[in-house]
């Protein structure tokens, strides 16, 4: 059995190293690095895949939440609602701006944003709600954009973990997610679904006038070189990711599609362990049916019942198996978001989960080999 990565990022750039290596060698003959072809190129590319008028690249995921957010001109002490159970980027550019979080449980089974909790934290002063896909699945958009029309506030996705999946509303209707909302963030990170090979970031929205601000603020509030009409930031996408992320946005339906079928593998192995509460979609979807792709899994993450996950975590390093906790500690926790505001009661989910999720290797290389490994190395030690 070859060694079991977390991310078997090399695996997958074997497969595609002729083509890659050619394509950014065509950027080092051409030296255009930034904003050259390639990064409109690939810009037009992913308009096409996700559906939807403007793809602004940026030079990070969290870059990317920030301008949005920029652009959609939010003022100090301005209140914004997020989840409590996500990474610390989502909630960090809320502080840097100087607004005003306001942090939220989260539904048990989706780990995406309660929409009881968002309702009961709306107030006077609530501008913005921010849903996170986390770990690959859609949270409730078709809800989420409900309770903003019926409190005029802007909706801004942030995709860095959930790029390709669709969302699919009570009447049919399919759509991707990042492309819901008022504007949408996503990360390239290399570990994402759709990665490159260093940082990089993008800005997603159908609002013409939105996406001319976002296109000034990121290029130090330029529209015409040396004229500054907006305050802006340096936040580009080099054309060596870009032609990097090109390549792989045309085998992103194959790569998550690949991560569905691992995460099946592993929810059969898991059958009947009591245990382990596997990943489900919305809706009651298992979020690994063939009619849906409401998950695209960037993380397949378990919860477990009546067990101590931070011996298992030790268990499976030391039998060769990496894994991961996301999170440990929830936002409202942490030492730069503490607040006074916020009472224990109102995060029983988020402070639950922290206690249970383990996440277990997901990418597009996994045999069936490694997965019986992986998951008979979790059963032997729960049933201990």
């Amino acid at each position: 059995m070859k060694k079991i990565q977390m991310v078997d990022l090399k695996g997958q750039y074997s497969k595609i190293k002729e083509e890659v290596d050619n394509s950014v060698l065509e950027v080092l003959d051409s030296t255009a690095y930034i904003n050259g072809p390639k990064v409109h190129e690939f810009q037009k590319n992913l308009e096409s895949y996700l559906g939807v008028k403007h793809v602004i690249p940026c030079a990070n995921g969290t870059d990317a939440l920030q301008i949005a957010m920029m652009g959609l001109g939010l003022k100090p002490g301005d209140e914004v609602i997020t989840a409590d159970f996500t990474f610390a980027a989502t909630v960090e550019v809320i502080a840097l701006l100087q607004l005003t979080p306001v942090l939220v449980d989260v539904d048990p089974v989706s780990f995406n944003i309660d929409i009881e909790a968002i309702k009961n934290a709306i107030t006077p002063k609530t501008k913005a709600i921010v849903p996170v896909h986390l770990f690959g699945m859609c949270a409730n958009m078709e809800a989420i954009m409900q309770i903003a029309s019926d409190h005029n506030l802007f909706v801004i996705e942030d995709n860095a973990q959930a790029i390709g999946a669709t969302d699919t509303y009570k009447n049919g209707t399919k759509t991707k997610a990042g492309v819901i909302g008022h504007v949408a963030s996503t990360s390239f990170f290399p570990s994402k679904n759709l990665g490159c090979y260093g940082d990089g970031g993008a800005i997603f929205t159908n609002d013409d006038k939105l996406a001319h601000i976002i296109r000034g603020i990121v290029n130090h509030g330029m529209y015409e070189r040396y004229h500054h009409d907006v305050v802006g930031v340096n936040s580009r996408l080099d054309s060596v990711q870009a032609a990097v992320l090109d390549i792989k946005l045309k085998r992103l339906d194959s790569y998550n599609s690949e991560r569905q079928n691992a995460a099946r593998a592993y929810n059969k192995a898991f059958e009947g362990q009591a245990k382990i509460i596997t990943p489900t979609g919305n809706n009651g979807c298992s979020g690994i049916c063939n009619a849906c792709d409401c998950h695209v899994f960037h993380q397949y993450t378990l919860r477990l019942l009546n067990s101590d996950r931070d011996a298992l975590v030790k268990h499976l390093n030391d039998n060769g198996v990496p894994c991961g906790v996301y999170y440990p500690i929830p936002l409202h926790r942490q030492k730069a978001y503490l607040d006074e505001r916020y009472n224990e009661a109102d995060f029983k989910v988020t402070n639950q989960l922290v206690k249970e999720v383990i996440s277990l290797p997901m990418h597009t290389e996994l045999d069936d080999e490694q997965i019986k490994f992986i998951t008979s190395t979790v059963i032997s030690f729960i049933n201990t």
